[in-house]
């Protein structure tokens, strides 16, 4: 059972950059899955969530616009397409799994680093 994120990198402001995570071990499409990040210093928030069956979303208030969160349930997998890319999103980005949105998350992938600078 685990989580594995792909994507990440050094980017300049403005660019963007598309995390992807492959999931294993469990029913995926049963499992609402969520991106987080933590920037140094600064506790973990969550960036966006989709919901298992439906694909509802949501999203940090803040990156709603630029960031989107989708998922494929025939490959296992999440995905967080991120644009216009600031400083400010530079962190750890990991995915996890959740029952819900609104619950949570009991697993967690190693994350990848994502780094926004001029």
């Amino acid at each position: 059972v685990q989580l594995v994120e792909s994507g990440g990198g050094t980017v300049q402001p403005g660019e963007s950059l598309r995390l992807s995570c492959a999931a294993s071990g469990f029913t995926f499409k049963t499992y609402a899955m969520s991106w987080f990040r933590q920037a140094p210093g600064k506790e973990r928030e969550l960036v966006a969530c989709i919901s298992s069956h439906y694909g509802n979303t949501k999203y940090k208030e803040s990156n709603k616009g630029r960031f989107i969160i989708s998922r494929d349930n025939s490959r296992d997998m999440v995905f967080l397409q991120m644009n216009n890319l600031i400083t400010e999103d530079t962190a750890q980005y990991s995915c996890a799994r959740g029952r819900t949105c609104s619950q949570d998350p009991d697993l967690w992938g190693r994350g990848t680093q994502v780094t926004v600078s001029s």
